[in-house]
């Protein structure tokens, strides 16, 4: 039953032929990597788009997973060297209309359109300020969840760096998660953008 396969498992099977298989691992990694880049990028739809150039980028690198560390902290470096890279392109041109002053209709994006929630509007809004190695440390740490020994795989940072980061968001965000305990909520993909991301990284795969 492909319920009781592992991450690795998996990957063995696709690699012998078995793309279909592929989807479950999309399915169970969609939200960790969607909220993971948006901690960097901060853009639904770019974190979307972000999200299937990694599925289909490791699904090309997907003969040189060496089993050295899970399936879900190889493809979340892969996800967080996409994101940045993609930033910095983006802050690339946002600096050239700048100088060039066509930055006039160039808008912010901002996260409330998908938010229906005042907790969660007023937890997101207070989580984006928060500097960027401090938003991706909490985020991946209490949000989703993973271990120190992850997150630092992930992210190439010391044990030390990665408790101070945390700590340092938590204080940022003390009052706000005084008052607010879900943080299960932030940043939530649900199964129409699931479906969205799956069935097309499919479709190029197959």
């Amino acid at each position: 039953m492909t319920e009781t396969l592992t991450d690795e498992a998996i990957v063995s099977r696709v690699l012998q032929g078995e793309k279909h298989l592929y989807e479950l691992l999309m399915r169970k990694f969609n939200q960790q990597l969607y909220r993971i880049s948006m901690s960097i990028i901060n853009d639904d739809k770019e974190a979307e788009d972000i999200m299937q150039i990694t599925y289909l980028n490791a699904y090309r690198q997907l003969a040189s997973f060496k089993h050295q560390s899970s399936f879900g902290t190889w493809i979340t470096r892969i996800l967080i060297n996409e994101s940045l890279l993609h930033k910095k392109r983006k802050l690339k041109q946002e600096k050239i209309l700048m100088e060039n002053k066509y930055d006039d209709h160039y808008p912010e994006t901002p996260l409330t359109n998908l938010m229906n929630k005042e907790l969660k509007e007023a937890l997101e809004k207070a989580f984006a300020a928060l500097p960027e190695k401090y938003r991706i440390v909490f985020m991946m740490r209490e949000v989703q969840g993973m271990s120190t020994a992850e997150t630092m795989e992930a992210l190439d940072l010391g044990e030390s760096n990665v408790k101070i980061r945390l700590n340092r968001a938590k204080e940022m965000l003390r009052s706000e998660l005084n008052q607010y305990q879900h943080t299960s909520q932030l940043f939530e993909f649900n199964l129409v953008r699931c479906d969205a991301v799956v069935n097309h990284v499919m479709k190029a795969i197959n």
